[in-house]
């Protein structure tokens, strides 16, 4: 017999996280990926990091089933491209230079944080298809330029296609660690040539020859004293590049209230005092490196306390993914192996669309050329 009609699908658009209670939406979460959850997404809001006035307008999307959240899509009206880390802004001037209007647009991903993971939360009984066609008309046939799906996982954006196959794609790459077994520290350098070995202990014996000790925190050991240390020490990191912070200082107190298990903080001392600090968050099985900064200028500093510290705790902690964060190929010399990734972009205008399209198609392949070199390169005995 035919099971019990479900009712019909209904969206809702959300102009703030807050409109929906934070369990329903972390029913929908994985354990993996803390940046989707309810609290890191009110942490934003709340702190006003994420807002009109900063040019994230939250339109936040659920698919209701009933009285049964059963989808969730993190969306944002953007009316510039800060913040985003897959970069349109050649885009954006070369349309309003032909007289079209980028301002606003719609964008999936999660505001300050190019770290790849899921985007669209449903339930297992859900029509994937159907979710997509209709959360698309949320966007399609508006007054917006278009949508852009960003540092999603790859299964989801084969799932976007199937729904929405004239979406573009663009091509991309970051870099992660994986645990192959190693065991410790010493296994992964067994794993390396021997000039990547010889070369990674000895950035590792010159910082402890600068005098620098290293300490890792997790949880509620991040007390006020460290977290505003790290914050300075953030801010730094803009500040020597002429920029503002993203992020305030309650956002981070907002995530050590509301998640503090999800924090782990590397620390820096010298002669006894903090000096420099980098903030991961970390889920079930992967470790999120995101946040660094440092007072010192101190040799190998920054590739001890964001680099072989973090592979450290994922060893010591049975996590076997490590994404120490955006670009930098110096990544790749210690172990980090390329990761391709697909960006969505739906152009609403047949004219941009078409211009677009012609960019990621040359983009793609010189990308495709790069990833493959970057796999040779690896530091990894054969």
């Amino acid at each position: 017999m035919p099971g019990p009609v479900r009712p019909a699908l209904r969206v809702q658009s959300l102009a703030a996280i807050d409109e929906v209670a934070a369990p329903h939406w972390n029913a929908l979460v994985g354990d993996d990926y803390p940046f989707l959850r309810h609290e890191f997404l009110a942490a934003l809001e709340a702190s006003g990091a994420v807002s009109t006035a900063t040019g994230w307008t939250p339109r936040h999307l659920c698919l209701w089933q009933g009285e049964q959240l059963v989808g969730a899509l993190p969306l944002y009206h953007k009316s510039h491209s800060r913040g985003e880390y897959v970069f349109d802004w050649g885009w954006a001037d070369a349309w309003e230079r032909a007289g079209g209007r980028y301002y606003p647009k719609a964008l999936s991903a999660i505001p300050f944080t190019p770290a790849p993971g899921p985007r669209l939360l449903l339930a297992s009984h859900i029509d994937p298809v159907e979710a997509r066609r209709q959360l698309a008309t949320q966007w399609e046939g508006s007054a917006l330029s278009g949508w852009h799906l960003l540092f999603a996982e790859s299964a989801e954006v084969d799932a976007w296609l199937e729904a929405r196959p004239e979406l573009i794609v663009r091509h991309g790459v970051q870099f992660q660690w994986q645990d192959a077994g190693f065991g410790d520290f010493n296994g992964f350098l067994a794993a390396l040539t021997s000039k990547r070995r010889k070369a990674i202990r000895r950035e590792r014996r010159r910082v402890a020859e600068q005098g620098l000790q290293l300490e890792r925190l997790e949880g509620e050991a991040i007390d006020e004293v460290a977290l505003s240390h790290f914050y300075r020490c953030y801010c730094l990191t803009y500040l020597e590049r002429g920029q503002r912070p993203y992020l305030p200082l309650e956002f981070f107190r907002r995530l050590r209230a509301t998640m503090p298990e999800a924090l782990l903080l590397v620390r820096a001392r010298l002669e006894g005092h903090p000096v420099a600090a980098a903030l991961s968050l970390q889920g079930a099985r992967t470790l999120y490196g995101r946040y660094w900064g440092s007072e010192v200028m101190a040799d190998s500093l920054h590739f001890e306390a964001c680099y072989y510290q973090g592979i450290e705790h994922c060893l010591a902690k049975g996590l076997s993914t490590f994404d120490p964060g955006t670009q930098g190929e110096h990544k790749l010399t210690r172990g980090f192996a390329p990761l391709r990734l697909r960006s969505l972009h739906h152009i609403a205008d047949p004219r941009l669309r078409d211009a677009v399209v012609r960019f990621c198609t040359e983009e793609a392949r010189h990308l495709s050329a790069y990833c493959t070199d970057a796999e040779a390169a690896l530091p990894f005995r054969t």
